[in-house]
């Protein structure tokens, strides 16, 4: 089978891959979209999605990465529900292998959208109970939980954070960590010190998320004593870190000591023609509106870069210019 070419190669399918391709693709760019086994991103495992302009009544989170999709095939996007193996920029055109396939796609340009993942505990029913009380996102969970009691585990300045977000909307939020000191800074820690809703619970780590079709509380082990006890809780919140999904590209493009990809020039990467866009390089929001936001940005970096190197195809439109300056042009000729 001969080496396929396209102007924009996209790995991944969130909110941030799939605003990618909607954009390079109206703008006539051919674009391909390497979905992944499973596409869709973390709001695939997402129920109620309460925060993302246009939805009023909210959305599932599934639902709206459908239309995202069906939204970017609208202007011709290619879809492969395929994971990516292996990559080459070591040259352009940059080389991708499919899963399982030995004639790699030819690529001049890449967007990288592969996301990042929550850290877990591993607790069997941590993913029994994702999305029915358990969730790694304060910003994105923490109003279902206005007058209840929640818990936090981490010890770091994203656990202090979210029981802060939490403590807006909670009564009570339990703090949960497996030591008597905290890796978080002096001023995150002293600000969750000084919340009177935030209580401490050191020295002590989660052993079980109670409930069958909710949480309703955790069981608890504190590593000094071994005593094991439960507390009441209606929701449970990991908050010990995310994995940038980048060991692909290690050795190829640079990473923070975190493994996140770095944005050196706009979305674009240390390797020229090569784009990271949504979690895989942001560190602070996380949002599928910011990784929406962050897909568009690295689809016009592409279109502009491609101009630059003379290789953007005839007809070729700038993404970023709204379409009514031509519907004011067309009402005047009309």
């Amino acid at each position: 089978m001969p080496e396929k070419s396209y102007d924009v190669v996209i790995i991944g399918s969130g909110p941030a891959g799939y605003t990618a391709a909607l954009y390079a693709a109206r703008a006539n760019l051919g674009t391909l979209v390497f979905q992944g086994f499973e596409s869709g991103g973390q709001l695939m495992l997402t129920s109620d999605v309460e925060n993302y302009p246009g939805y009023k009544d909210g959305v599932q989170g599934p639902e709206m990465m459908d239309e995202f999709e069906e939204q970017a095939a609208r202007f011709g996007a290619e879809m492969r529900p395929d994971n990516v193996e292996k990559v080459d920029f070591s040259e352009r055109p940059f080389k991708l292998w499919a899963e399982g396939e030995e004639e790699p796609v030819l690529a001049n340009t890449v967007v990288i959208a592969t996301g990042a993942q929550a850290k877990w505990l591993g607790l069997e029913s941590e993913e029994r109970l994702f999305g029915k009380g358990v969730s790694g996102c304060a910003t994105c969970d923490a109003f279902f939980f206005r007058g209840k009691k929640v818990a936090v585990v981490g010890g770091g300045d994203t656990a202090m954070e979210e029981a802060g977000v939490l403590a807006k909307f909670a009564d009570e939020v339990f703090l949960i960590h497996r030591r008597d000191e905290f890796r978080a800074s002096k001023i995150m820690l002293e600000r969750a010190e000084k919340n009177e809703k935030i209580t401490f619970i050191t020295d002590t780590t989660v052993e079980e998320i109670l409930g069958d079709t909710t949480v309703e509380g955790v069981r608890l082990k504190n590593t000094k004593t071994g005593e094991e006890t439960t507390l009441a809780v209606n929701g449970f919140f990991a908050a010990i870190g995310h994995s940038p999904a980048t060991s692909l590209f290690v050795g190829q493009l640079e990473m923070d000591d975190s493994g996140y990809l770095l944005q050196k020039e706009h979305t674009m990467t240390s390797v020229p023609g090569v784009f990271a866009a949504g979690d895989v390089s942001d560190t602070r929001y996380r949002q599928a509106v910011t990784a929406a936001a962050d897909g568009c940005r690295a689809a016009i970096d592409a279109e502009r870069w491609l101009e630059e190197q003379n290789e953007a195809p005839e007809g070729a439109e700038d993404p970023g210019v709204w379409t009514a300056e031509k519907d004011v042009e067309e009402s005047v000729a009309r």
